[in-house]
């Protein structure tokens, strides 16, 4: 029985290793870095991507990208230059491409970057610091995954003097909502007559956690700024400014996230998923 083209071809082990790396159509323009799924999706439904000549209109379609051409408007998919920006973003932006309601977004202080660009992760509009912005999206999902335990880097003022106690649950870890975070590095930067000032790394990304964190003490954040990820930090870069990342930091974080032990927990982590999905199919 012929298989159906917008079925993932099955992998075994008699296959040739092109075959095992099919990839859904949207997803191939996506990475090539031309822009997101979503913008790949509109572009096959309007007839403008065709696939060794014959036009397409289902996103989901499988292709090989090492033998099939796959091109957009008549030209041929080619990738565009991988690029990796460090930005500063301040406080009072929020960090998405459009905002309805019209407040200032991350791009805005990107208007001379001609590229499509992601953010890899999010920092909410009343944080500040340090976001990374690329095209490489391969990039992004290494650095966001949970499993990659990438860390991230902060400076907090509460709004209440913090004892070395409960400095000291930061550190083994607080029960949210959405269960336990992971253990924390704290380290206590200075007290003022009627604040704490400290530094905060996690390796987790859930949404607002270091201000609930704080929350859960029975204190606010008042300032909340990124100001290091992985190895990389802020440096000299001036807020609302953004710069290159060089070769040797995206290699950093490459080598943080790649490294044996995050490549298991990634494995692990999409075992789990994929037994969840089988158990839900099942019922």
């Amino acid at each position: 029985m012929k298989q159906s083209s917008n079925e993932p071809p099955k992998k075994s082990k008699s296959q040739p290793r092109s075959q095992q790396k099919s990839k859904t159509l949207d997803r191939v323009i996506s990475k090539a870095g031309l822009g997101s799924r979503t913008d790949a999706r509109r572009w096959i439904a309007d007839g403008r991507v065709a696939v060794n000549g014959r036009k397409v209109q289902s996103p989901d379609e499988w292709i090989d990208p090492a033998h099939d051409r796959v091109t957009l408007d008549g030209r041929p998919l080619t990738e565009k230059r991988k690029i990796y920006l460090l930005l500063y973003k301040p406080k009072g932006y929020i960090t998405t491409a459009k905002d309805p309601e019209g407040r200032k977004t991350i791009y805005d202080l990107l208007r001379d970057v001609k590229d499509w660009l992601i953010s890899v992760g999010r920092l909410d509009q009343d944080t500040s610091g340090l976001l990374i912005m690329t095209n490489d999206t391969a990039f992004g999902d290494f650095v966001t995954d949970p499993a990659s335990h990438i860390a991230k880097t902060y400076l907090v003022k509460a709004s209440l003097l913090l004892s070395d106690d409960q400095l000291d649950q930061l550190r083994r870890g607080i029960e949210l909502a959405d269960g336990p975070t992971r253990p924390a590095i704290v380290t206590r930067v200075r007290d003022s007559a009627r604040y704490t000032f400290f530094e905060i790394t996690i390796t987790e990304g859930r949404n607002r956690q270091v201000r609930r964190m704080v929350e859960a003490l029975g204190a606010k954040v008042l300032k909340l700024v990124r100001v290091k990820i992985g190895p990389i930090g802020i440096g000299d870069l001036q807020i609302a400014t953004h710069r290159e990342l060089t070769p040797t930091e995206v290699a950093q974080i490459y080598r943080l996230a790649a490294a044996p032990e995050a490549r298991q927990r990634r494995a692990s982590a999409s075992l789990k998923k994929d037994r969840i999905d089988s158990s839900s199919r099942s019922e």
